[in-house]
């Protein structure tokens, strides 16, 4: 169906073309005609005709023998062997050829001695490296960063990514806040991205112009030089029509931005608009007067260096990109683009875009594309009806969908794993690498630059296994055609990661999530079985034992000639029968069992998430969905009330929550278990709570695990009060043991201690507390340090001080000046965290920072146990993310009445039953949860 707006928009080109058009003869008329022109007519027709270009490379761009950025002395470089994924028919190509790199671009795909044939690279030394059929893709294009803007480690005046000038601030440029001395550039070029578009912040609705900027440090250093196709006014207020135009970049948000409702807002953006409107509508009358020969000599050119870059949008040279999120803003923002003109390139975050995609088509122009997240959403009411499926039903849809990180919010390093998590969740193979490749360089109008596999292409990611595969990992990486990492650390990956995995089906959730507009049912009564079930061709199962996970794997087996497959009996939530179970099977058939098919899946321990306030919180932004967060008595007074003799410690218990959407996403993601520690951003943070992730309500049988679970602190800059104030205060609580019993209770090795920290000087710090306490009391305390981000400095002394780490995040992050020296793990270094720990015999827990994040535990495991190269087993990397656990955070402790005790009796039984692998491998997918806690069986 035609849109409404189409005669509109027709009409006005034609409009447009015939002024531009009569502008265009009357120029060459002039430069050609035998009779003198006045001076200012011919500059006037001069300036007007720059008004016509359109942005784009130059003709001659494609025959370009060198890049511009090429630096002067880089070697040539020839990588033989490659499984190449071009970018090229949709994403569908991929070939086996070698690749010669020369002068900043590729110079030829091919065989070695046709490409050699070409070039005088023998001549001059080259780089020759056999990658052996390793893949090969374009760089990663990041199409929504705030790299440099927001650098990191974060600093007091370091963000410089939003105005605080008012709502409408189009004049402002990203790339003049640039900091080039941002620690987490080096950790992205680690992770394959090459390229990314600076934007400013969302604070503003038209908060400014961005900036495509390429990651690598150049020799110049400067802030300028890493600009990609930057507009001609970088250092001029004026466009020089004798360069060629590049596309420009806006920032808008939409929403209720700058504190200010919606209604606000638009009308923000139409004012904004309406004076672009005219100061465009002003320059179109000029040039129609010089075209006639009618302008004065004392007329001038209408100027306004603030609202050049709205009018420029208007002009259609400006990629607009929109942080919007909800159908409304969607909506409010197809109308302005109608309204005035202009087109969109993307909407980014578009939670709800996957619910509306004729909302998008009804834009001004060609139908935007979405840049978005893979599972990161409900973290405010605008993203409260996000879904895994977005990026699937969206291509469904015809829409093209572009992976973003949102830097710093998601570390970019790992925007790869956006496109894996797409991929699982069905977004087609093809476009899924393309979504951080081809797709977000064409939405940019870099495609001739950056995105592809192509003779004139300068940025290539080799990598250790295929790109969807979890863990994948760069080999190397080039921009401009130099090697970006130095001696590069990778592992050797099966075989079969070096095929896209095989994922499951979602047909049937991608349906729902439209059908319940976001919102579908995540428990169902009917599919909780009470009676006996039996999984039938289970290859695989795990179990805890004491403090370990076993394996066993399972096989066939032969009776009477007869061949039957390995399974595992369930009777009211209980494994009675694991084998052949031929007796059982034959009952099976007789009596009213349920069977179910893992198709050589497995058993799994039920996960344990950590480090997110699941269960306090529902929606992070909105107040009245939480539990709040915790009165500090190092900063505030403590209302005599509370000195309950716990020392006005809260417990985490009194304000749970059940049925949380993120908590039942984790439960359908085979987290079973939830601890969660008060929400606290200050010293003190009080005792957490063990509850059940699939229970209705706190009463339910087996909801709560433990009531009273470790005792929490925050330790390190930034709680309000000095580190030496912290320490002295921990210090004085656990050697006075009258009346503050949480800490009387720690004092005495009863319960953990959690200190949240990264800094490895805090933690030394508390190593020595823990020994002066214990030769104080004469009891060996429990310490476990959360974060850790530092820790690996400390691994021997905190594995001969037995003091637990929990990694928060697994994948390290310096967010913070304590925890800026991380060890980043391969292809920078050989080791990671978690196995620079594990060396050490310490006992490492994973956790996790948002509770979004919990329906991915399986994979951070998965993770764990693929980067290590082996190190790490699939058993190692379960403990990591269940027992551990409950042993760092004392759930094993002191039991209350009717609560589960010791670790095999929190864990037992709690098993996930999934189909086509284990837990954490990336093409299994969760089909029930066995509790024996509770008695049943939850069939998904």
């Amino acid at each position: 169906m035609a849109s409404p707006f189409a005669g509109r928009r027709l009409a006005h080109w034609l409009l447009l073309s015939g002024i531009c058009t009569l502008a265009l003869l009357q120029y060459h008329r002039i430069l050609y005609a035998e009779q003198q022109v006045p001076l200012h007519i011919t500059k006037a027709l001069d300036r007007c005709h720059s008004l016509t270009v359109i942005p784009g490379p130059p003709a001659d761009f494609h025959a370009r023998s060198a890049s511009d950025r090429f630096q002067a002395g880089t070697r040539p470089t020839i990588l033989l062997n490659a499984r190449i994924w071009t970018g090229e028919k949709n994403g569908t190509e991929i070939i086996e050829a070698d690749i010669l790199l020369d002068k900043g671009i590729i110079k030829g795909i091919g065989h070695i001695s046709r490409l050699l044939s070409r070039s005088d690279v023998a001549e001059r030394d080259a780089v020759v490296h056999d990658v052996k059929g390793s893949w090969v893709i374009p760089g990663i294009v990041d199409m929504h960063s705030h790299l440099g803007d927001a650098p990191l480690p974060s600093l007091d005046g370091a963000e410089d990514d939003n105005s605080n000038k008012g709502p409408i601030v189009p004049w402002m440029r990203s790339f003049d806040g640039l900091n080039t001395h941002d620690d987490s550039f080096r950790l992205s070029i680690s992770g394959g991205v090459t390229t990314s578009l600076i934007l400013p912040g969302s604070a503003n609705a038209i908060g400014g112009q961005g900036f495509p900027i390429k990651l690598r440090t150049t020799s110049e250093r400067s802030a300028s030089s890493m600009l990609l196709e930057p507009p001609s006014t970088i250092n001029s207020s004026h466009y020089d029509h004798r360069s060629p135009l590049h596309w420009r970049h806006m920032k808008h948000a939409c929403g209720r931005v700058y504190s200010n409702t919606r209604m606000d807002s638009i009308w923000a953006f139409r004012e904004a608009y309406n004076t672009a409107k005219k100061l465009k509508e002003s320059q179109d009358a000029y040039c129609a007067k010089a075209a006639t020969g009618q302008l004065e000599d004392s007329e001038e050119f209408p100027e306004d260096l603030a609202w050049e870059p709205l009018s420029e949008v208007l002009r259609g040279r400006v990629k607009v990109h929109i942080h919007c999120y909800e159908t409304t803003d969607l909506d409010g923002l197809s109308r302005i683009s109608n309204e005035f003109k202009f087109p969109i390139a993307a909407f980014h975050h578009a939670h709800e875009s996957y619910l509306v995609p004729n909302v998008l088509r009804n834009t001004y122009g060609p139908t935007p594309g979405v840049a978005i997240f893979a599972n990161n959403a409900r973290y405010k009411r605008e993203a409260y009806r996000g879904t895994p499926f977005a990026a699937k039903i969206l291509a469904s849809e015809g829409i093209e969908v572009a992976m973003k990180s949102d830097h710093p919010v998601m570390n970019s390093r790992y925007l790869l794993f956006e496109a894996q998590s797409a991929y699982y969740n069905g977004f087609p193979e093809n476009l899924a690498i393309a979504s951080v490749t081809s797709t977000p360089a064409k939405l940019l109008g870099l495609g001739h630059r950056v995105g592809f596999v192509k003779e004139g292409g300068p940025d290539l990611v080799v990598f250790d296994s295929h790109p969807l595969a979890l863990g994948a990992t760069p080999k190397q990486v080039y921009i401009d055609g130099i090697p970006q990492l130095e001696s590069p650390f990778t592992v050797e990956k099966p075989k079969k990661l070096q095929e896209a995995p095989k994922v499951p089906k979602f047909d049937r959730e991608a349906e729902d999530a439209v059908k319940y507009e976001g919102l579908p049912p995540l428990l169902n009564e009917k599919n909780r079985l009470t009676g006996d079930v039996l999984f039938t061709n289970v290859e695989n199962v795990y179990l805890p034992d004491g403090s370990r996970i076993s394996h066993s794997q399972l096989f066939h087996e032969s009776v009477d000639g007869e061949t039957f497959p390995p399974s595992v009996l369930v009777q009211e939530g209980l494994v009675t029968c694991i084998g052949s179970c031929t007796q059982e099977i034959f009952m099976a058939q007789a009596q009213n069992v349920t069977i179910i098919d893992l198709e050589g899946g497995a058993l799994s321990p039920g996960l344990v998430s950590f480090g997110a306030p699941l269960g306090l919180e529902e929606i992070q932004a909105e107040k009245s969905t939480n539990d709040g967060t915790l009165i500090d008595p190092l900063t505030a007074v403590t209302p005599k009330i509370l000195d309950d003799g716990e020392g006005g410690v809260v417990r985490a218990v009194d304000g749970l929550s059940f049925m949380g959407r993120d908590t039942l996403l984790a439960y359908r993601a085979g987290v079973t278990t939830a601890i969660s520690a008060p929400v606290s951003y200050n010293f003190l943070a009080g005792l957490g709570v063990a509850f059940s992730t699939g229970a209705r309500h706190k009463l339910e049988d087996g909801a709560v695990v433990r009531s009273m679970t470790a005792l929490h602190v925050h330790v390190g800059p930034g709680q309000g009060v000095s580190v030496s104030t912290q320490i002295a205060t921990l210090r004085r609580l656990l050697m006075d043991g009258e009346r503050h019993g949480a800490f009387q209770r720690v004092a005495r090795g009863k319960i953990p201690l959690v200190a949240h920290t990264h800094s490895a000087d805090v933690i030394a710090t508390l190593i020595t507390l823990k020994k002066e306490i214990e030769h104080h009391t004469k009891t060996k305390i429990k310490l476990t340090i959360a974060g850790g981000g530092e820790a690996h400095l400390l691994a021997k002394e905190l594995g001969a001080a037995k003091v637990g780490v929990i990694l928060n995040p697994v994948r390290p992050f310096p967010l913070a000046w304590e925890s800026r020296r991380i060890l980043p793990g391969p292809p920078l270094t050989e080791e990671s965290q978690i196995s620079r720990l594990l060396k050490h015999k310490v006992t490492v827990g994973v956790g996790i920072l948002e509770s979004w994040e919990a329906q991915n535990a399986r994979f951070d495991l998965g993770w764990v146990a693929v980067e290590s190269g082996g190190k790490i087993s699939t058993e190692q990397a379960f403990e990591s993310g269940t027992v551990n656990l409950v042993k760092l955070l004392g759930v094993e402790g002191e039991r209350d009445l009717k609560e589960a005790d010791g670790v095999d009796s929190v864990l037992k039984g709690e098993l996930v039953a999934t189909v086509g692998g284990d837990l954490l491998e990336f093409g299994s997918k969760v089909v029930a949860v066995v509790s024996s806690r509770r008695g049943f069986v939850d069939v998904f």
